[in-house]
């Protein structure tokens, strides 16, 4: 198996960032896998880590009482998932499933932020390549919404 500052260097979100600041994310990563069926987060808890993708498919829900969650996303290999970890109260705004068996890595949000907090220079480079992210998101929920009231 490839070591995680290789795996790390190989996805598109840390595609092409210098050693010395891979070095530093590779220290708040872990290896994980979630089975099928598997809720990643959850609405409402804290947004203490987030996930890239290696392999498998991840879709992003939310729901209402009485209702059956609306998929507004799915992604996979080379995406992340959860952005609220960049925006305090740092709770997560969906929930995560993956739909089949997935690879990621684990970032812990509170020791990167901490060292980010630090080192202004990484954390200006996390949030140039985390804010595209934000926003097509927001451009997919709203699209979702559009959707789902075009067919009432």
């Amino acid at each position: 198996m490839k070591a995680l500052d290789l795996l790390l260097g190989e996805h598109p979100l840390f595609a092409g960032i210098e050693p010395a600041h891979l070095a530093i994310i590779q220290g708040c990563a872990r290896l994980c896998r979630f089975e099928s069926g598997h809720y990643i987060f959850r609405e409402g808890e804290p947004a203490d880590e987030f996930f890239v993708i290696r392999n498998g498919r991840v879709a992003l829900e939310i729901g209402a009482p009485g209702h059956q969650p609306v998929v507004f996303e799915t992604l996979g290999a080379g995406e992340m998932v959860g952005a609220s970890w960049l925006i305090p109260p740092y709770r997560w705004m969906s929930d995560a499933r993956a739909m089949e068996p997935t690879g990621a890595i684990g970032i812990d949000a509170a020791c990167l932020r901490e060292k980010c907090e630090r080192d202004h220079d990484l954390g200006y480079l996390m949030m140039k390549r985390f804010l595209p992210v934000l926003a097509e998101r927001l451009h997919a929920t709203r699209l979702q919404i559009l959707d789902v009231y075009g067919k009432h």
